[in-house]
């Protein structure tokens, strides 16, 4: 009898911890049961000095069990001799490994860009200190990564696929570098700058990339800012300026604003937007009174409108926890 009960609770045990480590992976939020499972929200938090994930479930996310997974880098887990170019978080997205498994892609103002799988978060696979104010950074299918950097106006690719230390880069200008995102239907790097949206070749080897321009359209108005994927629809960009937020259709090379819910959602100052599954916009917008006058500690959310706050967050961009390129 009591080998019995010793089994039987070693099953429930198991079992629990099989249950504790799907939740912990399951970036899935749902919202809309029934209909669409959207998913969690990551957010880069200048107030913490973190990468956030929350579930947008959640009304408060000042509740403990509305964080889902943080990280910063130290150096326990790879990053000694980087934390100089950390404490400005500006960039992150969740993308597919090319050999397996979910890897963040992350960048931060001080400098450093790097690719940490996820959700272990306990290593460095890749990560140097690249300068100029980097804003974005991208995971390429061959496994290297693309950086987007304001101050320094280019767009880079490092060697990421050569080794956790490869600075070795190619570059392209692009004045107020602010956004990248690859686009795997057309097969190209999209880049976003104070003036202009441009498309970018990758060419070469993973070794030695090249980057050669092949479309560029200019902003209906300056200051570029924002580039993300409208999900459900493959023809669709998101772009924002500091005065407007668009949809840049690739088949029709054209600028919309009255896409829906633009009456709500096009305005100033927007740092990052994306939608839902649901279709449900997620946004952030500079706000007056948190940590620096570009930061908020509030994620706005449209169709339906809602918000969600936190208490002393300063976040400069709120992600979709998609892995998902498009």
């Amino acid at each position: 009898m009591s080998i019995r009960k010793f089994s039987i609770k070693s099953r429930l045990l198991l079992l629990m911890m099989t249950a504790v480590t799907f939740t912990m992976v399951n970036h899935h939020a749902s919202a809309n049961p029934g209909l669409h499972k959207d998913y969690w929200i990551a957010v880069t938090d200048q107030g913490s000095e973190e990468i956030r994930v929350y579930d947008p479930e959640k009304e408060d996310w000042n509740q403990s069990n509305a964080l889902k997974w943080s990280w910063a880098p130290t150096d326990k887990n790879g990053f000694g001799g980087l934390l100089q170019g950390w404490g400005l978080p500006s960039d992150v997205k969740l993308r597919e490994g090319t050999t397996g498994g979910k890897f963040m892609v992350v960048t931060d103002s001080r400098g450093l860009a790097a690719l940490v799988p996820y959700p272990s978060g306990n290593s460095r696979a890749w990560g140097v200190i690249v300068g100029g104010n980097p804003h974005a950074a991208e995971l390429l299918p061959d496994g290297n990564v693309a950086v987007a950097a304001s101050a320094g106006g280019w767009v880079r690719v490092y060697t990421a696929s050569q080794g956790a230390d490869s600075s070795t880069y190619t570059e392209f200008s692009l004045p107020g570098a602010h956004g990248v995102l690859w686009d795997p239907a057309q097969d190209v790097l999209w880049a976003v700058g104070d003036y202009d949206l441009i498309a970018l070749k990758v060419k070469g080897t993973p070794a030695a990339p090249i980057l050669e321009e092949v479309h560029r359209k200019r902003l209906p108005t300056n200051w570029g800012h924002d580039l993300f994927a409208v999900y459900g629809d493959t023809d669709k960009l998101w772009v924002t300026s500091n005065t407007q937020v668009y949809q840049y259709s690739k088949s029709t090379d054209s600028w919309s604003e009255d896409y829906p819910g633009a009456a709500e959602i096009n305005h100033h100052w927007v740092k990052s937007v994306g939608n839902q599954p649901s279709g449900q916009v997620v946004m952030t917008n500079q706000k007056e009174g948190t940590k620096y006058t570009w930061t908020t500690d509030a994620v706005d959310l449209y169709q339906p409108a809602d918000q969600r706050l936190v208490t002393g967050g300063a976040f400069y961009k709120a992600r979709i926890w998609n892995s998902d390129y498009q």
